[in-house]
């Protein structure tokens, strides 16, 4: 598996699992109401204990992004898309990503996606492929 996958925490397993029920699971602040990325026990913005996963849509843009051409392990086929990507939730609500089911010279900067998992053991991976 040419992936490394997450160890599972408490914070993080929603996240990681949402993905088998077709769900991307980001922690909101029940207190301030803000979305934060990656899971944490309290709220980066207002320091609140009150913070849980919820469902997003899982649509979002690609704030930016680079091609990899560079066969770091024989099991990795390259080209591929790291991107980083901004759910449409929140401004600033961003997370590193793939860009998959578009050949990598067509992903551009703004480019509405949507996220797709790919099961890995037993995560969901989210990735996100171009919106129509």
């Amino acid at each position: 598996m040419p992936r490394k996958l997450p160890m599972l925490t408490a914070e993080n397993r929603a996240f990681w699992q949402g993905g088998e029920r077709g769900e991307l699971l980001i922690y909101r602040c029940r207190s301030c109401e803000a979305w934060f990325h990656p899971p944490a026990p309290v709220c980066p913005r207002c320091n609140a204990v009150e913070v849980g996963p919820e469902p997003v849509s899982g649509r979002g843009t690609v704030a930016t992004f680079t091609i990899n051409i560079q066969a770091w392990t024989p099991e990795l086929a390259e080209p591929y898309v790291v991107a980083i990507v901004e759910l449409v939730e929140q401004p600033g609500l961003r997370f590193a990503t793939n860009i998959v089911g578009c050949a990598p010279d067509q992903v551009a900067i703004d480019m509405p996606v949507r996220v797709t998992f790919l099961p890995c053991d037993d995560v969901w991976l989210p990735l996100f492929e171009k919106d129509a």
